[in-house]
């Protein structure tokens, strides 16, 4: 199969245009969406990178979301230590209508609860990095006409 620069410039591009996310929400799904649709009938090239990086974002997306469900208890830990210290200091106006709202039962001040959240979000923010770092070298590699595979990568798009 022979690869056109045309085919190399619109696979570029399909990974390219993840970066859209940061100026759309879900960009990083709905541009190289619409660049796939609209040319993976007529290049095969273009068909196999618009997969790959629909895959890898939507594997991306999916990393993510299980973080953060895997945050919400220990986030929630977390809050009440929040709102009772600093700006928000809600110790002083704990009686609201006669409903006293009481955290010192639990002991959240020994920072069991900090290290799973500073850890999750390491983990967040090595997904981005690593979001960015192979995005760059997909659309390098495919414009010089390779077929490049994200690596942990789940198949949604066969």
């Amino acid at each position: 199969m022979t690869i056109t620069k045309h085919q190399r410039n619109l696979s570029a591009l399909v990974h390219a245009s993840t970066f859209s996310r940061y100026l759309i929400p879900f960009g990083n799904i709905i541009a190289p969406l619409v660049i796939w649709l609209a040319n993976k009938e007529e290049h095969e090239f273009v068909d196999y990178n618009g997969k790959q990086a629909l895959n890898f974002q939507i594997s991306l997306l999916l990393y993510s979301v299980v973080l953060g469900i895997i945050l919400i208890p220990f986030a929630m830990g977390v809050l009440p230590e929040i709102f009772e210290v600093g700006f928000w200091n809600l110790a002083d106006y704990n009686n609201f209508e006669g409903v006293d709202i009481e955290f010192d039962n639990l002991d959240f001040g020994k920072g069991i609860f900090w290290w799973p959240v500073g850890l999750i979000g390491l983990m967040q923010l090595g997904l981005s990095l690593v979001n960015i770092v192979f995005t760059i070298i997909a659309t390098i590699r495919t414009h010089e006409g390779q077929f490049y595979e994200y690596p942990a990568t789940i198949r949604f798009i066969k």
